[in-house]
């Protein structure tokens, strides 16, 4: 068996074609403890000076007092999986739409993405899912090694413990294939994420076309499923992240038990807590707390769970993912800097926080020796958005 190895070890296998010289001057530079007016140059794909003033030198980029922070870092998107399945049973061609994918990610400002992808098949009864992940995985790293991409990818396994296959899924997988983050993930109705049946039904009837028969089946199977390999399943996975030298991550935690056994399984980072309890208990036990950007902006769970504004108000908010919306988080960070009066940490949330979370020391902030990914953002009203991206100092977006 090959030696785990992490994330980080990883981060330019393939992100190797990089830019000349890159100077963003007359700008408000987003730093780790304070915005100030500066110039950040960037040469080789590093960042090599930040510097304080307003000067522009000749040939520099002349941002006209527009902020400039470090590229988005996103943990966990489904994008990758709404490209391949633009519409319910519709398969799309996968290149093209991994290509589409990222190009979108680079548009809205995000240089580093953990692609999330479904491991755990069901083959009985409704809602049946098929193993896509390792397929679709081979494609992306054909397209990284051959530098189609604009901006960073690694791979995110969402483990799905109410599942048929999900250790035969995860052992098809090796260390050289920049896993970098494996999920817990409990979809058992009537807990976590579904505790409101009504919900679920909402969701899966849009999702998946069931009626009322299709869905009282769905329900029982996968409470079946849970019952028959959730602890094998759970332990499983946390076993297959260690030998990926992956992070593990939880995935909705709703109950300080819950959250114990997180923290014990030797979990990195919760996504999406659904209580305030579960949020309370991820900060005592040293886990760090992440939110959806659309709950976020559209002020509240469209699952009627914890709102992400009250956790942020709460002390209680380390990172923000866009999940289901790419523009959302740039969004987010700015609307975190309004209810927090603080636009460092806000744009925290979404640079170094996660970066930190994945293990990746090489990118997140304004930092000489640093990845040069960066982003000009101009605030018109309540709205931010990007005005230039580029990844490794390369103009993307």
């Amino acid at each position: 068996m090959n030696s785990p190895v992490s994330a980080a070890s990883l981060t330019n296998a393939y992100d190797n074609d990089v830019s000349g010289g890159l100077c963003l001057a007359n700008a408000q530079l987003v730093l780790p403890d304070q915005v100030l007016t500066g110039a950040v140059t960037i040469e080789q794909g590093v960042i090599v000076e930040v510097s304080e003033g307003d000067s522009v030198p000749a040939g520099a980029v002349d941002c006209a007092g527009d902020f400039v922070t470090p590229g988005l870092v996103e943990l966990h998107t489904d994008n990758v999986e709404r490209h391949i399945e633009p519409r319910p049973e519709v398969d799309w061609p996968h290149l093209p739409a991994l290509i589409a994918h990222d190009a979108e990610l680079a548009s809205t400002g995000i240089t580093t993405v953990f692609d999330a992808l479904r491991v755990g098949s069901i083959h009985s009864g409704k809602g049946r899912y098929v193993d896509y992940a390792r397929k679709l995985a081979n494609e992306l790293l054909t397209a990284r090694a051959q530098n189609m991409f604009k901006i960073s990818h690694f791979l995110h396994l969402r483990a799905e413990i109410c599942s048929e296959t999900l250790l035969e899924e995860l052992a098809a997988f090796e260390p050289e294939d920049r896993v970098g983050i494996v999920s817990l993930m409990d979809h058992t109705p009537g807990q976590r994420q579904f505790r409101d049946l009504t919900a679920l039904k909402t969701y899966v009837a849009k999702k998946r076309g069931m009626n009322d028969e299709d869905f009282v089946e769905h329900v029982e199977n996968l409470k079946g499923l849970q019952r028959r390999f959730g602890d094998v399943h759970q332990t499983g996975a946390v076993s297959e992240a260690s030998r990926l030298g992956a992070v593990l991550a939880s995935h909705d935690d709703t109950t300080h038990e819950q959250v114990v056994t997180s923290a014990r399984n030797g979990v990195g980072f919760a996504e999406f807590p659904t209580t305030l309890e579960a949020a309370e208990t991820c900060r005592q036990q040293g886990i760090a707390v992440m939110m959806g950007a659309p709950n976020l902006i559209r002020g509240g769970s469209h699952s009627g769970n914890v709102a992400a504004e009250d956790l942020a108000r709460a002390d209680l908010l380390d990172i923000v993912s866009s999940d289901y919306v790419p523009s959302a988080l740039l969004m987010s960070a700015f609307q975190l800097s309004d209810i927090w009066n603080d636009l460092p940490r806000a744009i925290a949330t979404v640079t170094s926080n996660p970066a930190k979370a994945a293990r990746l020391s090489d990118r997140g902030a304004l930092k000489p020796g640093l990845r040069g990914d960066v982003l000009r953002v101009r605030k018109v009203g309540q709205t931010a958005y990007a005005r230039g991206v580029w990844s490794q100092g390369r103009l993307v977006g």
